[in-house]
């Protein structure tokens, strides 16, 4: 058999600044570009099918680019040890080209025996760096500087050459009914794949962007003034090196310097969090420190499905949780708070709502992902808490109300005087603005004073415990950054 190499895509569905499909050109050899659908990573509580729909609809859009050249990106629907299993036996496979996936333990492990499997057959498999996160270091000394160098590296410029190769002929192929599924995208996420990528981050740059500072926080500006690339960048339909340098020599950059600098800012902050999953995976399902794995929680299922269904009685909740289960998206501010709202005031394990959220995410990356739901659950032990307040937040952030009537029609006769507290509203009003609380619209499911005084006593209390604060010197010796 003539000598075969492979690229594995996975979050990196692009065909710009992309090492493994550059290497596999350079080596000289046939390669194919494969992707997987594995069952057991579809099945994990975190995969959901708008995950899936965006991959799919990215890979559709990367083959019409790669038909230039009569190549195409082959899905499998397959475990990989399995695929990777019939592809060595069919083809005289030398390299496997990838990117490093910083994904969950369950990855991880996947990784390993596919390693093993490669290394039994006297396969290379070539891992590349992944937007200069690291693998193997047991500190963040100098990671800083490396991330900064690798961010000024140039650009890979990938050329792509024509092909010969005919489609394999496998038995992984995507289910019937699971393909029709996947062929469905919702209008109400953001389109995918690399052109839809770009062209976001030229309308930040262009025109969106110059408002990204001022209007961060509200749920209803920042829809258009924020960046929008976490999707592509979760995804890997752009890298995070392609917007660092485009933003950063953009001509428009000395005029908005502040808001796009604040840009910069939050990818170099993106890789941080992804840095530190990298590090320690099991921030999925355990602490990141391990002392607040005796902290106590009031186990509610009833308070989790509220909160889960955008029903919790209060309104800058409920529409965030509405529009995320609707959209795919909710700024930064807005998820914080309902991660803050579900642990601190309902007291609720952060686990139990982890998934779901990852779920709703259209831009779900792991690394933000646990690192950052534990941040606002005040699991960390070195960070400040903050006990958002839902109420305060609609005030400040959606002081007429537009972005609350949106998603909860039923509040969309309320004035602004009484839409942050519907609950608040006499009888008399209620039935003059078209609602009865506790019937069309729910009783809130805590008082806020008393919720909020019981949650700062417990989670700051718990900081003197002693596990605590010596769980606190190994993640300061691990994640603390020695510039």
């Amino acid at each position: 058999m003539k000598p075969t190499n492979l690229v594995w895509l996975k979050r990196d569905l692009r065909t710009r600044d992309h090492a493994p499909f550059h290497a596999a050109e350079k080596e000289g050899i046939p390669y194919r570009a494969i992707y997987l659908f594995e069952p057991s990573v579809l099945r994990h509580p975190d995969s959901a099918p708008r995950h899936q729909q965006f991959i799919y609809h990215s890979i559709k859009e990367l083959n019409k680019t790669l038909s230039l050249y009569k190549r195409r990106i082959e899905i499998f629907y397959g475990e990989a040890f399995e695929v990777f299993g019939f592809l060595t036996s069919r083809f005289n496979v030398q390299t496997v080209f990838s990117h490093r996936e910083t994904g969950i333990e369950l990855t991880w492990q996947r990784d390993k025996k596919v390693r093993a499997c490669f290394e039994e057959q006297g396969i290379l498999w070539k891992e590349f760096q992944r937007d200069g996160i690291l693998r193997g270091i047991t500190n963040r000394n100098g990671w800083d500087k490396h991330w900064f160098v690798t961010m000024a590296q140039p650009l890979i410029e990938n050329r792509f050459s024509i092909t010969d190769l005919t489609p394999i002929d496998h038995p992984f192929i995507l289910p019937e009914g699971y393909q029709r599924k996947l062929e469905i995208y919702p209008s109400g996420f953001q389109p995918a794949g690399e052109q839809n990528g770009w062209e976001y981050l030229r309308s930040f740059t262009e025109e969106r962007g110059f408002n990204y500072n001022k209007h961060i926080s509200s749920p209803i500006e920042s829809k258009t003034s924020g960046g929008r690339l976490s999707p592509y960048l979760a995804w890997g339909n752009l890298s995070i090196k392609q917007a660092f340098q485009h933003i950063k020599t953009h001509e428009n950059f000395s005029t908005a310097k502040r808001a796009f600098g604040a840009l910069l800012t939050r990818l170099k902050w993106h890789c941080h969090f992804i840095q530190k999953f990298e590090v320690e995976c099991e921030y999925e399902y355990i602490c990141i420190n391990r002392g607040y794995e005796l902290l106590p929680h009031k186990s509610d299922p009833e308070k989790l499905r509220a909160w889960k269904a955008g029903k919790t009685g209060f309104p800058m909740v409920d529409a965030c949780m509405r529009c995320v289960t609707q959209t795919g998206w909710i700024n930064f501010r807005m998820r914080a708070m309902m991660v803050s709202f579900l642990c601190h005031h309902l007291d609720q394990d952060w686990r139990d709502g982890t998934y779901h959220l990852a779920r709703q995410f259209l831009d779900y990356e792991p690394g933000i992902h646990y690192p950052q739901f534990q941040m606002q659950a005040g699991t960390t032990g070195i960070n400040t808490v903050r006990i958002y307040n839902p109420v305060k937040q609609s005030q400040d952030h959606d002081p007429e109300g537009t972005f609350i009537k949106k998603w909860i029609p039923e509040l969309s006769r309320v004035p602004k005087e009484h839409i942050h507290e519907p609950w608040k509203m006499t009888g008399m009003e209620q039935n003059f603005y078209g609602v009865t609380i506790g019937r069309d619209y729910p009783e809130p499911l805590v008082n806020l004073q008393t919720s909020g005084k019981y949650a700062r006593n417990k989670i700051w209390g718990h900081r003197k415990n002693q596990a605590v604060k010596e769980d606190n010197k190994r993640i300061l010796a691990t994640h603390a950054r020695v510039i």
